[in-house]
C-alpha cells in the first residue's frame, strides 16, 4: 500500500512522491512526503514568500531548505 502525502494525506505511490527533506549539519530535521498537487503548491508557496521585500510574520511562515 503506497504512503499517504502529509499535506493532504492521499495514497501516493514512490513514482510520484516527492520528499522535502530540511537537514543542519548534515542531520536530517524534518522529511515530509507530498503528492505532486502538494509539492507543486508547495514549490509556489516558497518562490512567492522567499522573494526580496516579502515581510516574514510568524514562525510558521519561515521555509528553510
Amino acid at each position: 500500500m503506497p504512503d499517504a502525502c502529509d499535506d493532504c494525506g492521499e495514497a501516493v505511490e514512490d513514482a510520484l512522491a516527492r520528499t522535502v527533506r530540511l537537514s543542519v549539519d548534515g542531520t536530517t530535521v524534518d522529511e515530509q512526503r507530498r503528492c505532486p498537487g502538494c509539492f507543486a503548491a508547495w514549490i509556489e508557496r516558497y518562490e512567492t514568500e522567499m522573494k526580496p521585500g516579502v515581510p516574514v510574520t510568524t514562525d510558521e511562515d519561515i521555509i528553510v531548505v
